[in-house]
């Protein structure tokens, strides 16, 4: 979940009560230096990875072809 842009922390931090510092550390042990230096280069400020910087709070992009069968 942390390695995909998309997943908040928050919902990482729900489903497992990792805080983002505990994210932050789980990735530096298992990620070599150069992938962690990346992620966290691709991560920080990212807007889908911060609830607070997102521009919605619930919800989802539906393609514009895609079925919407409700």
């Amino acid at each position: 979940m942390a390695w995909e842009d998309r997943t908040p922390f928050d919902a990482i931090q729900a489903q497992f009560n990792f805080s983002h510092d505990d994210v932050v550390k789980i990735m530096r042990n298992n990620l070599s230096k150069n992938s962690f230096n990346l992620w966290r280069k691709r991560v920080r400020g990212r807007k889908t990875k911060h609830s607070e910087l997102r521009d919605f709070k619930v919800g989802r992009h539906y393609s514009h072809d895609q079925n919407k069968h409700k």
